[in-house]
């Protein structure tokens, strides 16, 4: 049940039930406890195609992108230490690298993962800056 808890505390709660949830053919998406849950949501659950070159290569591109951001902040260190200091675990930074993941525009949709979801980006802090800047040219 630890899934299916994620799934609430993590996905339903910020974004509501899907109507589709799509997963590869883990054993632990196919248990009696995973399937009652799309049963009381109401999601219907589909599998990835057994060895898909196209569905695997995305999905393997998404973690290799954000343990290259992980990587960018920490190094190989499993600890790092701020400009002020303190020092922080890796799994601190996963919110923010959430973020600029959501935010930043893909190649291959030439949008931003937010935008794609929700129909709009968030304003950042940085966009806050922005708007003080002023044009010279």
């Amino acid at each position: 049940m630890d899934t299916a808890l994620l799934i609430q505390n993590r996905v339903i709660s910020h974004t509501g039930i899907f109507k589709n949830i799509i997963s590869d053919r883990d054993p632990k998406s196919t248990s009696a406890s995973w399937n009652n849950l799309h049963k009381l949501l109401g999601t219907k659950l589909s599998f990835l195609t057994a060895y898909n070159p196209e569905t695997d290569g995305l999905a393997e591109r998404i973690i290799q992108n954000l343990e290259d951001m992980i990587r960018r902040f920490c190094g190989s260190d499993l600890e790092f230490k701020d400009p002020d200091g303190f020092t922080h675990n890796w799994c601190t930074l996963i919110p923010a690298l959430e973020l600029a993941y959501k935010t930043s525009i893909h190649d291959s949709t030439g949008k931003t993962p937010a935008m794609l979801e929700k129909g709009w980006d968030p304003k950042l802090p940085v966009d806050t800056l922005k708007k003080d800047l002023v044009d010279i040219h």
